[in-house]
């Protein structure tokens, strides 16, 4: 077991393919994980991702202001506090910040190898 303490993890940094965000890293295979990611991922105003794909099975779930995430497929899904969204492996996604309040997500990913 490994208790990672509030204010603990790796140091900030911008995921690739975002803009205005800074993600927090509080289990990855550095602390011994073999196969789960979790972060917590900060979004600015105006902030969010491009649309691309991943290879890995993830979950968002709304901690504070709003998300606006986007299919490939053009649906959309408003992550709000205490919300939960699943993406299955190779899922097409875009986000980005709605409205003019910061917001945060808790994101876990599963790597399947």
């Amino acid at each position: 077991m490994k208790l990672i303490k509030k204010g603990e993890g790796q140091e900030p940094k911008q995921a690739k393919r975002h803009f205005a965000q800074s993600g927090i890293t509080k289990v990855s295979a550095a602390e011994g994980s073999q196969r789960l990611h979790v972060s917590v991922s900060h979004f600015l105003p105006n902030g969010g991702a491009e649309m691309y794909a991943s290879p890995t099975e993830r979950v968002y779930y709304g901690l504070s202001g709003v998300l606006m995430v986007k299919g490939k497929q053009g649906d959309e899904y408003l992550l709000e506090p205490g919300d939960t969204l699943y993406l299955p492996p190779g899922e097409e996604r875009s986000i980005e910040t709605v409205g003019t309040e910061p917001a945060t997500m808790l994101v876990v990913i599963v790597n399947l190898d």
